[in-house]
């Protein structure tokens, strides 16, 4: 299933998209509809409330669906309850890019190398990425396969893993690149507002299968900048997750971002960073296209 979190008015909801076009509010499958829900809400009700989800979906036979075009759609999880887990340097030739830009020998990390984005980076489809002109001149995309976690690990295995996976989104990391450089690590240059679009929709793990191979890419007003598959990813998402819940606890609704392919502004000649109207596409197949734009 591909679950959304959007708006209607002033109601805010989650709910299956079905055949591309429509949605069904699917809230009151899972509590009482009176509130605001979110994709988080499907999550924290487990098995059983992911179940109940499917068997109205079934029910309702698109009945009571509201087209895709009378909606605004959020990020699928508006507000993370802890920061964002991402993965630096994990498609092979996205390091090697990144050493030749830098003038630096190419290194591949011996494990994961972490850093987190905060919530107030979160925002999602369609919704403006600010420029931030005074903070930075050096405004980059990097689109991401991201993973949801839907239940609470430690110390798992990597064989173990996936079976943690509760689906899947897009990510796209927005970064300040000489703010990055200028502190010498990459929580600062990675954590301005907006610098999170995620979306459109998290697929459930069982629709989107196994993680390897995926087609991911970018587009910049039309023009390809990224286009790789998940087969060149250095840490595979079954390493990534084991890495990261190393003696850390992973709860239900926990992000992790998994990396980004070549093709990113910082290792092109000449370089082009994004502008004030630049329309940024991110997409991954089984997930779909993630689309914003720069604003001032």
């Amino acid at each position: 299933m591909k679950l959304v979190t959007f708006n209607r008015g002033e109601h805010t909801s989650v709910g299956v998209l079905i055949d591309g076009k429509r949605i069904v509010d699917v809230a009151a499958a899972i509590s009482e509809a009176r509130r605001d829900h979110s994709v988080l809400d499907v999550i924290s009700a487990g098995p059983p409330g992911l179940n109940a989800v499917r068997q109205f979906v079934e029910r309702d036979r698109g009945k009571s669906a509201h087209a895709l075009a009378d909606v605004k759609l959020l990020a699928p999880i508006p507000w993370p309850r802890k920061n964002v887990f991402c993965v630096g340097r994990n498609y092979k030739e996205h390091i090697i890019e990144g050493a030749r830009a830098r003038g630096v020998p190419v290194s591949f990390p011996k494990v994961p190398e972490f850093f987190s984005k905060p919530a107030t980076t979160v925002i999602g489809p369609e919704a403006g990425i600010e420029r931030h002109a005074k903070n930075t001149e050096k405004l980059d995309y990097e689109v991401e396969l991201a993973v949801v976690i839907g239940k609470r690990i430690r110390d798992v295995t990597p064989a173990d893993a996936l079976a943690a996976v509760f689906g899947y989104t897009i990510v796209n990391d927005i970064s300040a690149r000489d703010a990055q450089a200028a502190h010498g690590q990459w929580f600062k240059g990675k954590s301005y507002d907006t610098f999170c679009p995620m979306g459109p929709c998290v697929v459930t793990a069982d629709e989107f299968g196994d993680p390897s191979g995926h087609r991911l890419g970018l587009k910049v007003n039309g023009e390809v900048r990224q286009d790789s598959t998940t087969s060149d990813l250095l840490f595979s998402v079954a390493d990534i997750i084991s890495a990261l819940a190393a003696s850390t606890t992973l709860e239900p609704g926990d992000i992790i971002s998994t990396g980004t392919p070549s093709g990113v502004a910082l290792g092109m000649t000449p370089q082009k960073w994004l502008q004030v109207g630049d329309l940024v596409e991110a997409e991954v197949e089984g997930i779909g296209v993630l689309r914003n734009r720069i604003i001032p």
